[in-house]
């Protein structure tokens, strides 16, 4: 029995315009990095909402031009695709709406496994503390420090997903790293 996809059409697939092979390699290698687009696109975009319409179309698009990817690392090449599409949505959208705050606790660990009611209170406090800080920062700089401390990608795979220089890429992680600080309040400190 034929496996239906959402992004494979039933005709296409009795033509034999897709072979399975192609179906199995995207759903192991793409489908599994679902997490990591939708983080991504959260911190971009600010929206839960808009960030789950971002990746959907990211996906879509992933399915569309899968041929094109070469194997490798996927990780870096989705990422691309849905840093383009939240870069799309924003320039589309331009208003301002009401932002959404996405609560990583409730999507994470059972009841069970949950801290203390202090801890828990103390820890979202934190996390709150640096997620308005992380939100003050310009969106090339959120974006840095999401691919790079989120992600935990690479110089070379940043590079890769933002389109610029290794370089460029160094000096705007660290211009992002020294805004977080000051809008955490933290002093500059001498590294000895």
């Amino acid at each position: 029995m034929s496996r239906v996809h959402p992004c494979v059409s039933s005709p296409a697939r009795a033509k034999g315009i897709v072979p399975d092979s192609t179906l199995d390699s995207f759903e192991r290698t793409i489908v599994p990095l679902l997490d990591d687009a939708y983080t991504l696109a959260r911190h971009l975009l600010r929206d839960e909402h808009d960030a789950q319409d971002v990746v959907q179309d990211a996906y879509l698009r992933a399915w569309r031009h899968y041929h094109q990817f070469r194997g490798g690392d996927a990780r870096p090449w989705l990422l691309t695709i849905v840093r383009n599409c939240c870069w799309t949505w924003r320039r589309l959208a331009r208003v301002d709406r009401d932002m959404i705050e996405y609560v990583d606790e409730a999507h994470s660990s059972p009841e069970s496994e949950r801290p203390t009611a202090d801890a828990g209170a103390l820890e979202e406090s934190d996390r709150g503390v640096l997620r308005a800080a992380l939100a003050q920062l310009q969106p090339e700089y959120r974006e840095a420090i999401v691919l790079r401390e989120i992600h935990g990608l690479s110089y070379k795979e940043m590079a890769n997903v933002i389109g610029v220089p290794m370089g460029t890429v160094m000096s705007r992680l660290a211009r992002a790293r020294r805004r977080l600080q000051e809008a955490l309040g933290i002093g500059a400190r001498e590294v000895s």
